[in-house]
């Protein structure tokens, strides 16, 4: 789980931030106080051609998603959620290139997502934050495919 988690962490810190110069070596330092800053709100941390760092946090259940080319990669930080990967999406729309939506999903595995927990959803694997009870906060990586 540490190597998970530091692993993530490394890909937070490489690429160019929104708010961040970039160093010339590439690498954005993103202090504490603007990390909390995103997860207080949901925010991007930082981002490249082939990934996108963001705080992210959720009071509700959203709408099922399915990513032709990304891979989502989430470590909670605070919070609770049952989370649903796989099945079969229901009401499925695309809603921009190479990203669907959906009122939900058939079948598929329940995850009850906690503080500490780890996911990585691949590309083309239907995903829903189904219930959340109170609110849930999580690093998200997204990793895209050429």
């Amino acid at each position: 789980m540490r190597s998970s988690f530091v692993a993530l962490m490394v890909l937070m810190i490489v690429g160019v931030a929104d708010e961040a110069t970039p160093q010339s070596s590439g690498v954005v330092y993103i202090d504490a106080a603007k990390v909390a800053e995103a997860f207080s709100s949901g925010g991007r941390l930082a981002g490249g051609s082939d990934f996108a760092a963001s705080g992210a946090r959720r009071t509700g259940p959203g709408q099922a998603e399915v990513h032709d080319k990304e891979t989502d990669l989430f470590y909670v930080t605070d919070g609770t959620a049952t989370f649903i990967t796989g099945g079969t999406m229901i009401g499925g729309k695309l809603v921009r290139p190479d990203q669907w939506q959906g009122t939900g999903l058939e079948g598929g595995e329940v995850h009850h997502l906690k503080k500490g927990d780890f996911i990585a959803i691949p590309a083309g694997t239907p995903h829903w934050f189904k219930e959340v009870p109170v609110q849930i906060n999580y690093y998200m990586v997204k990793v895209r495919k050429p």
